[in-house]
């Protein structure tokens, strides 16, 4: 008689480690992470790390895929989950199972994804902060929500993330929008307005993070912020420093200072999704 599907996904289970659960979780959550990203995150050794993937794939648990630089060579391998991982998840979370044809088509559609480089970039800011922490056991990330996750919530703000970053007895809350250069620096200070609604209605007066490729953007955005009301927290920094460390430039002021310096707070955020889900994603 042959394995049922059920039988044949708990052949594996003695296979993965709550470090795989804990991976397996996060591209649930996050969709994509690079080999960089998840070395980062979750191993000591890239060699190690590199091991271990490529067995995850081998069960079916991750897949990947990688496409080719402008001038030769390859982009590094983006691991997402593989029809197994999708099932464990399923199972995990009491989603229904999916078809080997759904896992496929995810995977496909992630890969074709025109705004993939921006959901690496912003998965990347939380990577750093994630890196960080495991360095200093006075820091912590306590919260990476994505952007599904925070929409959900907040329902009228789209962020392409919101976190709540610890250090020793300090917590900062934020939302961030993470720039790579496509979109109108105009149509992004539009953004602020719907955060202004947000700490309207009760909800936390988090300070939005414009994480940017360059200097020039930067200044450029804070000559457009300069003129707005001081309603909505708002700070800048570029892409090529640790978000953690002395950085970010409040608007209107003249030094740079601490994401966990930073003014937050937490406000009733219940007031704007009766089914606010306070709970928290610790790694």
């Amino acid at each position: 008689m042959p394995q049922s599907r059920t039988a044949g996904l708990l052949a594996i289970y003695p296979h993965i480690t709550s470090r795989d659960r804990l991976l397996l979780q996060l591209l649930d959550d996050h969709h994509v992470l690079t080999t960089d990203q998840i070395h980062r995150m979750l191993f000591h050794a890239r060699r190690t790390c590199q091991i271990r993937l490529a067995e995850l794939a081998a069960l079916g648990l991750l897949d990947r895929f990688r496409f080719a630089r402008d001038g030769g060579g390859s982009q590094p391998w983006h691991w997402t989950l593989g029809h197994n991982g999708h099932r464990f998840q399923a199972a995990a979370h009491n989603r229904p199972e999916p078809t080997a044809r759904t896992s496929r088509h995810t995977v496909q559609r992630l890969s074709a994804n025109p705004h993939l480089t921006h959901l690496l970039t912003a998965n990347e800011f939380f990577v750093r902060l994630t890196a960080h922490a495991r360095h200093h056991p006075e820091a912590r990330l306590d919260r990476w929500w994505s952007e599904t996750l925070t929409t959900k919530q907040y329902r009228t703000i789209t962020a392409d993330g919101h976190g709540l970053w610890s250090v020793a007895d300090t917590t900062v809350g934020f939302f961030l929008e993470a720039d790579t250069g496509t979109e109108p620096l105009t149509r992004v200070v539009t953004k602020l307005d719907r955060y202004a609604q947000l700490i309207r209605r009760g909800g936390p007066r988090y300070p939005v993070l414009f994480w940017l490729g360059s200097e020039q953007r930067e200044e450029h955005l804070h000559r457009l912020l300069r003129g707005r009301p001081g309603d909505v927290p708002a700070a800048t920094a570029t892409h090529h420093n640790d978000p953690v460390d002395a950085v970010w430039l409040p608007v209107g002021a003249t030094g740079r200072v601490r994401l966990a310096a930073l003014p937050s707070d937490h406000g009733q955020p219940v007031a704007d999704n009766p089914n606010y889900d306070a709970g928290v994603f610790v790694l």
